[in-house]
C-alpha cells in the first residue's frame, strides 16, 4: 500500500490522494462539448485542474487508463495507481510552460503527476533540478516534496493513451484543458518547451486559439529549433523544441543531459529567470520577480547559456 491506499486504481476524487484537486462535487466531462464548456468556465488553476483530473470525455482513453490502473505492472503490483487523467503541475505563475505529449502508463497514470514515476520523468527533473527549475533531482509520486521553480508542467493529452499514440480526435478533445491553462498563466509567460513533435504540433492551434500570432510557415520541429509567437499583449512568447525523453532518445544517444540541460537554460535566459534560482511563491510575474534581464534582447539569443 501506499498513502492508506489499496493496490490497483482508479482513485475516486477528494478520498486523499496527495495533491488531488478535485473532490466528488467536481464536474465530469463526458464529450468534447463539455470539455469545452467546463474549460472555459474555470475560474483559476485549481478549478481548472480539478475538471481536468477527473475528465471522461474520450471513452478509448478512459478504458485504457483504468484498465491499466487495474491490472498493473509486475514491478508495481502492490502500489496503488492513480488511474484518472494527469492535471497540469508547479509553479501557478510561470515563466516556463513545459509541454508533454501524455502520461506514461505505469508513470504518470500511476502516480497522479505528469513525468514522474519512470525513466523519461527521471532525466527530466534531473536536468530541471541542474538548471535550478525544480527543488529535487527527482521526483517519485505526487507529494513527494518536489516543486518546480518559475515552471509549469502539462501535457497535450491528459490520460496515458494506448502504445503512447493519442489519436488526432482525442488530441483535439484535449486541446481547451491546455487552452484554458495557457490563457490563465499567460501574463507571466515568456517560454513554452515542447518535448517532442507531438508536442510541437499541437502547441500551434491552441496558441492561434488564444489569440497568439504565430509565425507563416510553421517552423519544422527539430531539437533547439526555436520560433516566436506574440501573444495577445504583444509580448514575444518562444516556443523551444526539444527530443523527448523517452529511454529511445535517452539510452541510444540521441539526447543528451548536456542537449536536455542547454535546452532549460535557453528557456531561463529567454524568460528572465535569474540563474541563481527564483521564488516560486511570489505573486509577481517571473519578468518582474529579475528586473536585471529586462531590456535584454532575448529574441537574439544572447543568453544562451
Amino acid at each position: 500500500m501506499k498513502h492508506g491506499f489499496p493496490p490497483g486504481g482508479p482513485v475516486a476524487p477528494g478520498t486523499g490522494w496527495p495533491d488531488d484537486p478535485a473532490d466528488e462535487g467536481t464536474p465530469v466531462a463526458r464529450s468534447a462539448a463539455a470539455v469545452v464548456s467546463l474549460a472555459a468556465g474555470a475560474h483559476g488553476l485549481g478549478e481548472l485542474t480539478a475538471r481536468q483530473s477527473v475528465c471522461r470525455a474520450c471513452p478509448r482513453l478512459v478504458a485504457w487508463r483504468e484498465q491499466v490502473a487495474a491490472l498493473r505492472r509486475r514491478s508495481f503490483m502492490n502500489e496503488p495507481y492513480w488511474g484518472r487523467p494527469v492535471p497540469g503541475w508547479g509553479d501557478d505563475r510561470p515563466a516556463i510552460l513545459i509541454l508533454g505529449l501524455a502520461p506514461a502508463a505505469h508513470g504518470g497514470n500511476r502516480t497522479g503527476r505528469i513525468f514522474t514515476g519512470d525513466r523519461s520523468g527521471d532525466f527530466l527533473y534531473a536536468s530541471l533540478y541542474r538548471c535550478g527549475l525544480a527543488s529535487q533531482p527527482t521526483s517519485v509520486a505526487a507529494g513527494d516534496g518536489q516543486r518546480l521553480i518559475g515552471a509549469r508542467m502539462v501535457a497535450a493529452v491528459h490520460c496515458a493513451p494506448p502504445e503512447n499514440k493519442p489519436t488526432r480526435e482525442e488530441r483535439d478533445a484535449c486541446a481547451p484543458w491546455l487552452a484554458a491553462e495557457l490563457r490563465l498563466v499567460a501574463p507571466g509567460l515568456r517560454v513554452i518547451v515542447c518535448l517532442g513533435g507531438f508536442a510541437w504540433q499541437a502547441v500551434w492551434p491552441v496558441l492561434a486559439g488564444c489569440g497568439y500570432q504565430a509565425p507563416r510557415p510553421r517552423p519544422p520541429f527539430a531539437h533547439g529549433a526555436e520560433a516566436w509567437a506574440d501573444g495577445p499583449d504583444g509580448m514575444p512568447l518562444l516556443l523551444l523544441g526539444s527530443y523527448h525523453p523517452s529511454q529511445q532518445n535517452t539510452f541510444t544517444g540521441r539526447v543528451t543531459p548536456d542537449m536536455f540541460d542547454a535546452i532549460f537554460r535557453r528557456a531561463r535566459a529567454a524568460a528572465g529567470l535569474s540563474l541563481a534560482g527564483s521564488d516560486s511563491a511570489s505573486s509577481e510575474p517571473a519578468g518582474d520577480r529579475f528586473p536585471e534581464y529586462q531590456g535584454n534582447d532575448v529574441r537574439a539569443g544572447s543568453f544562451f547559456l
